[in-house]
């Protein structure tokens, strides 16, 4: 009697371990509901990823832009970029990022004032034209003269605002022009 309740027991446990087991390895996507299976094989799940369209370069390789429509369409149509290009085309880019959003421009100073430099990074929130669809951050950097010393400091929102109210005139202009060659 005591041995069929150790056997009971052992049973039981197997049961419980082989289940919870087999209940690990076959997954289900909480959005789609779909059973997913572990592949273990490299190869195979690679190949899996690719057709899904993931992977480092998602659908570039079967030449399917559908799913890269966002990015070609901010890089390549989104008037607030092209306008903030076109007005700090003065300034040295350091960074362009279409995907992230985000224009960072080198440190620059006029020919009078070289002690002086400013910094201007402009970041997209959205593809609209709209105030509060860029935000402009500027810093100054004021440096000794005859040293390497150096401070950095934030500008005021003043300054920020100028700068946005011209990327804003622009890009209206731009949207004007395209408006008017679309209807010739």
């Amino acid at each position: 009697m005591k041995l069929n309740k150790i056997l009971r027991k052992k049973l039981i446990g197997t049961f419980i371990s082989l289940t919870v087991f087999v209940l690990g390895c076959s997954k289900v996507d909480p959005v789609t509901g779909e059973k997913i299976f572990t592949e273990t094989n490299p190869q195979t799940k690679a190949r899996q990823t690719v057709d899904k369209g993931g992977g480092i370069f998602g659908d570039i390789l079967k030449g399917d832009k559908s799913s890269n429509s966002n990015t070609y369409n901010f890089s390549s149509s989104n008037v607030l970029w092209k306008a903030t290009l076109k007005t700090l085309d003065f300034m040295p880019l350091m960074n362009a990022d279409y995907q992230g959003g985000v224009i960072v421009y080198d440190w620059y100073s006029d020919n009078e004032n070289y002690k002086d430099q400013i910094k201007i990074t402009v970041r997209f929130l959205n593809n609209e034209l709209k105030s509060d669809s860029i935000n402009v951050i500027t810093h100054k950097k004021i440096c000794e003269e005859n040293t390497s010393k150096c401070k950095i400091i934030k500008l005021d929102n003043n300054f920020n605002n100028e700068i946005k109210s011209t990327i804003l005139a622009s890009a209206r202009t731009l949207r004007i022009e395209e408006e008017k060659s679309k209807n010739k």
